[in-house]
């Protein structure tokens, strides 16, 4: 019992250190070729959306429209993978404790 509180413990530690690494990591999403690019918070904040003023035609607003979305799910994909890849080794050893969604 004391060999598994010290394990869940030190899980407990992984977990939160990994958290505070994706809250200061930062991803990079584009489109268009970088006409448009996002910047997103390892939590999935959205920090900035940069546009290049060549994307910007006041005749044809959707497409400008979609490249911003694309770049948003490009940076939120981004932001997911770096999120299994911090959290999935933690999460992965704790399937023996029987937790939900671990």
């Amino acid at each position: 019992m004391q060999q598994m509180l010290k394990q869940a413990q030190k899980m407990q530690q992984q977990i939160a250190k990994a958290q505070a690494e994706l809250a200061e990591a930062e991803v990079t999403g584009t489109a268009g070729g970088g006409l448009v690019t996002a910047v997103v918070a390892g939590s999935g904040e959205v920090k900035t959306i940069k546009i290049d003023p060549k994307a910007v035609d006041p005749d044809d607003v959707e497409t400008l429209e979609d490249l911003v979305v694309a770049a948003l799910h490009n940076a939120s994909e981004a932001a997911r993978a770096l999120t299994e890849q911090k959290m999935g080794p933690v999460a992965g050893g704790m399937g023996g404790f029987g937790l939900p969604g671990f």
